[in-house]
């Protein structure tokens, strides 16, 4: 026997053995079972989601031996036909192939008779927007008034370019795209199935690269496994599919966080040695700052990454205002990139752009008050008893956590934690920003304080320098000029501008970053 693709073979013939759509089953299972039929219906959606395939479950429901029901017995022989593709009453025509309208005045000639051997004669008009002018107006009376033992069931990608007078004679039906964790958990079942052996990594790459398409899901599933020998392994399938490496993509992020830009162009220059698609690093990227994004704002829990640590270190590392300025710029990039000179100069002058230019806007909106999450309650109880001096990124994240902006995040900025004791929230202000102290900032800054560690804390603050440990404001001020001098450096490097420089005499002006002091 023939290799069957999996595409073919892992089709439904059953309502129950769909993936997702449930809004679209559940109408019409409740229509057949209450015998609400109605004579046309209109399945739309993207490639490979399962218009067609649903269409004939639906042709096989109206046409079972057993009667008119959403469970049909798929046993009958009008069933078995119906899944073979050989239902003399079940008529597919492919709208792309038969535009015109003498096609369609056969179709409706062909109406007027009586089924040969089911109950009903139903006309499937796949991708039905293909159809020319002439042959929808054609079509449009014995759509609106159809004998009654015709069903039309009309399915296409585009409904936009379908007349709206076609439209309003269907019930429409929108497929959604399938999520993929969708696609991945029918992957999981059909490799079980098929006794293939495959790790959780591989199949979560080919559920991405479907990009929502079951039927496309399922294609590249058969490709993996020729490739892989009969086995799934994230490195083949990586590439086989070309897909960026995850981990270069985490590194970069981390690398960004800590504002080592030498770091950060180092890797550039390591992938740009691969051939690395730039486009495809920016979308990676892009993605998992979204899923950062989630999981600072909703829990580890929301993002589906409890049991990814370096997601949840590069979330701690990481400011939500960062996160979100970082977004930004890789997708400003992605629009960009085609306009660089070439695509790793490019790629590098937008990492260059994000570490230039650092967040100044108001902090996120606080986690609800008088209800820390248990780790940072944790974290509270760990201090109370004892002084402890705080690293700065360790204070900016508390900053962060509580919700601060304006005037009291920047009284914040410019202090140092030095641990809670005896019920006491203890911080040193730097006496060069002495002038910052205000009794109503503090009071907002010990509410805050308060609202998310603990009623019972009080605000301590002192006037005091400190010589081995940075405020947040320093080490800002500090990161954005060594941003500075590496751009400079960058474009000192250039070849380009070093010809510049030799033939013309040329010099690089730079502007001290904002903030620094100078």
């Amino acid at each position: 026997m023939s290799y069957q693709v999996l595409a073919r073979k892992w089709r439904p013939r059953r309502f129950e053995e769909m993936v997702g759509q449930q809004h679209v089953l559940q109408a019409l299972v409740n229509a057949l079972d209450q015998n609400r039929l109605h004579h046309a219906y209109l399945f739309t959606g993207t490639r490979g989601v399962g218009k067609t395939t649903l269409a004939r479950i639906l042709a096989k429901s109206l046409n079972c031996e057993q009667g008119v029901s959403a469970r049909p017995c798929g046993e009958c022989s009008a069933c078995r036909e119906i899944d073979e593709g050989r239902f003399v009453d079940l008529l597919e025509i492919d709208a792309a192939s038969n535009t015109g309208v003498d096609n369609i005045r056969d179709l409706i000639d062909n109406a007027q008779y009586s089924p040969t051997r089911g109950r009903y004669k139903v006309y499937l008009i796949d991708e039905v927007h293909m159809l020319s002018k002439p042959a929808f107006n054609a079509l449009l009376k014995t759509l609106e008034e159809p004998p009654p033992h015709i069903k039309f069931l009309l399915a296409t990608t585009t409904p936009k370019m379908v007349p709206i007078t076609v439209l309003s004679r269907c019930l429409q039906f929108n497929l959604k795209r399938l999520t993929v964790t969708q696609i991945e958990a029918q992957l999981e079942k059909i490799l079980t199935q098929e006794n293939i052996a495959s790790d959780k990594a591989a199949r979560h790459l080919i559920a991405e690269a479907a990009d929502g398409s079951l039927r496309d899901a399922l294609s590249l599933l058969d490709q993996a496994i020729s490739y892989g020998g009969g086995a799934l392994r994230e490195a083949e399938v990586a590439t086989m599919l070309g897909a960026i490496d995850r981990r270069q993509v985490h590194e970069l992020l981390r690398l960004l966080a800590d504002r080592d830009a030498a770091g950060a162009l180092a890797l550039s220059a390591r992938m740009a040695e691969t051939s690395v698609d730039f486009q495809g690093v920016l979308a990676e990227m892009l993605a998992l700052l979204q899923r950062l994004a989630v999981v600072q704002l909703l829990g580890a829990k929301a993002a589906g990454v409890e049991e990814d640590p370096q997601i949840l270190e590069l979330a701690r590392k990481l400011t939500p205002e960062d996160a979100q300025l970082y977004y930004q710029i890789a997708l400003t990039g992605r629009r960009d990139l085609p306009l660089a000179p070439d695509p790793h100069g490019g790629f590098d002058m937008l990492l260059l752009r994000m570490l230039a230019f650092e967040s100044q806007s108001g902090a996120r909106a606080a986690a609800p008050a008088t209800r820390p999450t248990p780790a940072v309650a944790a974290e509270a109880a760990a201090v109370s008893t004892e002084t402890t001096t705080e690293p700065t990124g360790e204070w900016q994240r508390m900053i962060t956590e509580m919700g601060l902006g304006g005037l009291v995040k920047e009284l914040a900025a410019h202090c140092v934690f030095l641990g809670i004791e005896g019920g006491q929230f203890r911080l040193a202000l730097l006496p060069s920003q002495a002038h910052q102290r205000n009794p109503r900032i503090e009071s907002r800054l010990e509410q805050a304080i308060q609202d998310r560690y603990g009623k019972h804390l009080r605000l301590a603050m002192s006037v005091q320098s400190m010589e081995t440990v940075e405020t947040p404001a320093q080490q800002r001020d500090r990161r954005a000029q060594e941003a500075q001098a590496a751009a400079v450096a960058a474009i000192e490097s250039d070849p380009t501008v070093k010809a510049l420089r030799e033939k013309f005499g040329a010099v690089v002006e730079s502007a001290t970053p904002q903030g620094s002091g100078a």
